[in-house]
């Protein structure tokens, strides 16, 4: 999955130039926890009650990732999509 992920956020920073990712994951699922920590994800905040889930409201970790590049090259931050 670490691989994978990768090359999926060399892709969307590269050759979409997206500035940034968001990724989710529930509070107990600490694998996912880790694989985005160690992708460079930061922690943002807690979305109470995010997604009902098998009939359940499930909260979630919202975390995101900024494209290096923006943040190297300040006049990139005015650039449109």
């Amino acid at each position: 999955m670490r691989e994978s992920l990768k090359v999926a956020i060399r892709h969307v920073f590269r050759d979409i130039g997206l500035h940034r990712i968001m990724a989710n994951y529930r509070p107990e699922n600490t694998r996912s926890a880790h694989l985005l920590a160690s992708l460079g994800f930061e922690k943002e905040g807690l979305a109470r009650s995010y997604l009902k889930i098998n009939g359940s409201w499930a909260d979630h970790v919202l975390t995101s990732l900024l494209n290096p590049d923006d943040l190297a090259d300040p006049a990139s931050n005015s650039r449109m999509l």
